[in-house]
């Protein structure tokens, strides 16, 4: 059967409603989240949040595991957050009211999940001190609007092919961080919608974030994607990659 032109506007009713976006924000973590705690996020009924959770899955844009009486929700893919990374860029920023939405404003911008890797100052401090120390090579981890072909703030790099070197295996090891192996790229990027610069992704920044969570560096908020930095993790980025966050506003670190 023929079909025409992708039809954008069933996403766009989907994104419309801004219950659904904030459902949609909190689960571009990467993690799966019980309804309940999506209900919380969005700020509505748990009734309501349930209408919503279905009409999203029926959409495509989240899939759903059902444990006993409880439903756990999850993004359908890569895909999906890194569409939901570039519309962030392009949307207006909602107005901070409150210390609450203050405080979450900071929290991800200093750390957060980009899907499977960590974004935010961390996450380009990272790969800056890669870059710096040798442990990866090919481009210099900046964003440059004016010569950039098909990179994009808050999309997935493609224009510089980055390289982890022998010295950066041996960090790898040294640090315990193992790579996930599969079929995807070793070392990927994507352009921080914050600090428009580069941040690790593909295998390299899943097995960086997948280290820093197990060992406790870096701690999952309940509902939404901001990484909170424990005292253990300032220490690590100080000592193993020369990062000192603490200086600047909006640290956010938590013993």
């Amino acid at each position: 059967m023929m079909t025409g032109d992708a039809d954008l506007s069933r996403i766009g009713e989907l994104l419309a409603d801004r219950a659904r976006s904030r459902i949609l924000l909190a689960l571009s973590s990467g993690r799966e989240l019980s309804a309940s705690l999506l209900a919380t996020e969005a700020g509505v009924s748990r009734s309501t949040a349930s209408a919503h959770l279905r009409r999203l899955t029926e959409g495509g844009l989240i899939t759903v595991r059902a444990d006993g009486r409880n439903r756990h929700f999850r993004l359908a893919g890569p895909q999906v957050a890194d569409i939901l990374e570039r519309l962030t860029q392009l949307s207006p920023a909602e107005p901070i009211t409150s210390l609450r939405s203050s405080t979450r404003a900071g929290q991800l911008r200093l750390a957060r999940t980009c899907y499977d890797h960590i974004a935010g100052r961390v996450g380009v401090g990272i790969m800056r001190s890669m870059l710096d120390r040798g442990l990866i090579v090919g481009g210099d981890g900046t964003f440059d609007r004016q010569h950039a072909e098909a990179d994009h703030p808050a999309g997935s790099g493609q224009d510089i092919d980055y390289e982890l070197t022998a010295d950066g295996r041996r960090f790898l090891d040294r640090l315990r961080i193992t790579l996930p192996g599969g079929r995807r790229r070793l070392v990927r990027y994507c352009v921080d919608w914050t600090e428009t610069r580069h941040h690790l992704a593909g295998q390299l920044g899943r097995g960086i974030r997948d280290r820093f969570l197990d060992a406790g560096w870096l701690e999952p908020r309940d509902t939404h994607r901001a990484l909170r930095l424990t005292g253990s993790g300032t220490t690590v980025l100080r000592t193993e990659f020369g990062l000192d966050l603490l200086s600047a506003p909006d640290s956010g670190r938590e013993h």
